[in-house]
């Protein structure tokens, strides 16, 4: 049974929260993260995730889903927000019902779905949120097994990549790794299990058409940073360069857009 905590000022609780959604290194201290928004809470919940605590506003009436969700909560805590707190700490413009508290589950690699033939795909440095988010949304709606990110990049579980993922985030395993060697070495793990394993990565200049190379067999599918692209670290650890033929002036795609386009090459082939 959930312990009932009424926040009446913006105290040590409330501070907290407030850290939680604005401040990376706090989150990844507390491994807990700020969830807002009817879907990404229902998914969170229909998913299984480690739920801390429900925020809601104890002056407003809730809504039939918003009771049924505490009513079936299994949180530790429900924290009673009095006054303007609630519209203070929520980022929407008609403000949340409800706030999820988070845990952050492991960097680990075995929480990748095991269906199919392995798609795993690999975001190196995303430097933007709403990118990361969207990506995370088109490997859910594709079928990747997983995403991973690496290197110096956007927080994994900033509320706007939440958001742009459009609920998708929390049925889409997704975790962080720190370098292209950490990458490689799973790699070669995998390499173990799945001889016929392939490494694929994306580049403007690359060797073929993506249309020309067989995306049925498992793989890792590498794609770049939005401004640099691979590293030529990643570049060395592909088994090919694939590259998506345009006409007309522009010389690039936006990457969450190309990456939809290579996730949906990959289910094309596949089914």
């Amino acid at each position: 049974m959930p312990k009932i905590i009424p926040v009446y000022t913006e105290n040590n609780d409330y501070q907290k929260f407030e850290v939680l959604k604005r401040n990376r290194n706090k989150r990844h201290k507390y491994q807990e993260f700020f969830v807002e928004g009817v879907r990404n809470i229902h998914e969170a919940v229909r998913g299984g995730w480690t739920i801390q605590a429900f925020l809601y506003a104890k002056e407003k009436k809730l809504s039939r889903w918003g009771s049924d969700i505490l009513a079936a909560s299994k949180a530790n805590f429900h924290y009673e927000l009095y006054g303007d707190l609630m519209d203070k700490l929520s980022d929407k413009e008609e403000t949340s019902e409800l706030i999820a508290i988070v845990t952050i589950p492991p960097d680990d690699a075995s929480r990748f779905s095991k269906k199919g033939p392995l798609l795993a795909v690999v975001f190196d440095r995303p430097s933007n949120r709403g990118n990361l988010g969207t990506i995370i949304r088109s490997c859910d709606a594709l079928g990747a097994n997983g995403l991973i990110m690496t290197g110096h990049a956007v927080d994994l579980y900033d509320p706007e990549t939440i958001r742009a993922s459009m609920g998708s985030f929390f049925s889409m395993p997704s975790i962080r790794m720190d370098s292209p060697q950490e990458v490689g070495e799973w790699v070669r793990a995998l390499r173990v299990m799945l001889p016929d394993l392939q490494v694929v990565g994306t580049s403007a200049k690359g060797s073929r058409n993506l249309s020309e190379a067989d995306l049925c067999r498992p793989t890792v599918l590498l794609i770049g940073n939005e401004a640099d692209g691979l590293c030529f670290k990643f570049k060395e650890l592909c088994d090919t360069l694939v590259k998506i033929p345009m006409v007309g002036s522009a010389s690039s795609l936006n990457v969450a857009s190309a990456a939809s386009i290579l996730l949906y090459e990959v289910a094309r082939q596949r089914a």
